[in-house]
């Protein structure tokens, strides 16, 4: 066999290589973004009490269209500041309903969406649309639990304009601390996915006078109603207690920044 036929068939089998590599890393990337979609497609449903939340009543009007679910009150003097709520990673946005009705039932306008993948980090500006369909309202609030939390804070340090924040088991994303606005951090003592450390680190970022509410017993799940969570601690806390103190710190909140005064926004 001569040199030429040899160095022939060398580059012949490099080429071979090089093919192979990259259908493989091609089926790879298939592979894996296929289970990342199915991953994200199964967010975690609403349990008993959170579809029972979403029933209309004489006081409250519960809508659910396009992914948008929104708690109108129905008082004749509706209360002019606005919440908007940001779900955690992978959770269905139903399952929130336990904390988010108080809000309507006491007059404020409550919106949630579903977001892209189940994933807030997808879509942080989804509050622009929400706040758009709403001009009656004066004044906006946001919120959101654990990712949905840290996206909303994002959206606060974007937009500059709204009347207050609210963190559910998170922490901000980004720097929050040349902020003035009415702020709450609510955590508890038995999440296991979010620590006690992570809360104590995120008062750097967070704007002077956030108001720190610790739920002893509480842990991540509870926070809605969707059943246990993977890496979870189990609460000491019930459901019920937890999601009742939540709804009152919330419910604080947008009546502070009722008191504190509207001015109008875009």
């Amino acid at each position: 066999m001569t040199t030429t036929t040899l160095r022939r068939r060398w580059i012949k089998n490099r080429r071979d290589l090089l093919v192979f590599v990259v259908i493989f890393a091609l089926v790879s990337l298939v592979v894996a973004g296929v289970a990342f979609l199915l991953w994200t497609a199964n967010p975690a449903q609403p349990g008993a009490v959170a579809l029972a939340a979403l029933g209309s009543s004489e006081s409250v009007a519960v809508t659910q269209s396009d992914g948008v679910i929104t708690f109108d009150p129905l008082t004749p003097d509706q209360r002019p500041v606005g919440f908007i709520f940001y779900p955690g990673a992978l959770v269905d946005p139903r399952a929130y309903a336990p904390v988010l009705r108080p809000l309507a039932e006491a007059g404020f306008l409550v919106v949630t969406r579903t977001m892209p993948l189940n994933l807030a980090i997808f879509d942080t500006s989804a509050a622009d649309a929400l706040r758009a369909a709403h001009p009656e309202i004066a004044a906006w609030v946001i919120g959101g639990h654990s990712m949905g939390g840290a996206m909303a804070s994002r959206y606060t340090l974007d937009r500059g304009d709204l009347a207050g924040l609210a963190l559910l088991a998170s922490f901000p994303f980004g720097d929050l601390s040349g902020l003035t606005l009415p702020t709450v951090s609510i955590y508890g003592d038995s999440d296991g996915l979010i620590s006690l450390r992570q809360i104590d680190e995120s008062r750097a970022v967070l704007p002077v006078g956030t108001e720190y509410m610790l739920l002893e017993g509480a842990n991540h799940a509870q926070f809605g109603d969707y059943g246990a969570q993977r890496g979870d601690l189990p609460a000491a806390l019930p459901a019920a207690d937890q999601q009742a103190a939540t709804a009152a710190a919330l419910l604080a909140l947008l009546e502070q920044v009722e008191s504190n005064g509207i001015s109008e926004q875009g």
